[in-house]
């Protein structure tokens, strides 16, 4: 009889980490599904949707680039760049811009999109990145910029630990991410970070300094660090 109860107890305990085993493998891999969700479009609609004409609206691509500082001559890594919206603003206002990415369809664009625009490779140059790595070269970059992409990062701290050892000292990263209140563009809200949670990673990632904009976009929050 008391084989058979600790057998029982056994099999509880087994079936009790199975259980947290499996929900912790849910949560680690919960932010894997904004890619999913992104990749449920067609590449056509991906770009239709990136390029849309209504974008400008809400995203305020040139309140954005203004609030970044002097760029002339600066180097800056856009991660997650896609079509390049806001690459080629930011190699139009004197950056020198590596727009990297992990979909070598969104680089082929932006390359055939730099030809028709007469860019050299002074002012803008595609790289083709991992979902796991940045790819930065040691303090390559005065600044690296996200927009709409951190929610797609996964184990965010160590990667947010390769682009801190890619910028330059004095250097700075930005991250342009969705509110968490409904809007008519972005991610469903439970593929969301809130900036608290974001700044909160980049400073176990090494970040020191940070500053917090909810102001200038009305669906979107600013995050700088440093």
């Amino acid at each position: 009889m008391k084989s058979r109860i600790k057998f029982q107890a056994l099999m509880a305990l087994s079936l009790l980490a199975q259980s947290v085993f499996a929900l912790d493998r849910q949560a680690e891999h919960h932010h894997g599904q904004a890619n999913a969700h992104m990749n449920s479009m067609g590449f056509e609609q991906l770009v239709a949707r990136f390029e849309a004409p209504g974008r400008d609206q809400w995203q305020k691509p040139e309140a954005v680039i203004n609030s970044l500082g002097e760029l002339n001559g600066k180097t800056i890594v856009e991660i997650g760049s896609g079509t390049g919206y806001f690459s080629f603003r930011l190699a139009e206002a004197g950056a020198h811009v590596i727009a990297a990415d992990v979909d070598r369809r969104f680089l082929d664009y932006v390359d055939r999109r730099k030809t028709e625009r007469k860019l050299g490779d002074e002012k803008l140059i595609t790289r083709l990145i991992p979902y796991d790595s940045p790819q930065l070269g040691k303090a390559e970059a005065d600044l690296v910029l996200l927009v709409d992409v951190y929610h797609h990062i996964e184990n965010r701290e160590d990667y947010f630990k390769q682009v801190l050892a890619g910028i330059k000292p004095g250097g700075k990263l930005v991250i342009v991410d969705f509110k968490l209140i409904e809007t008519p563009d972005g991610p469903p809200l439970s593929m969301r970070i809130p900036p608290e949670q974001a700044q909160d990673e980049l400073a176990a990632a090494g970040f020191t300094r940070f500053k917090l904009d909810t102001k200038m976009l009305p669906f979107q929050y600013i995050l700088t660090a440093e």
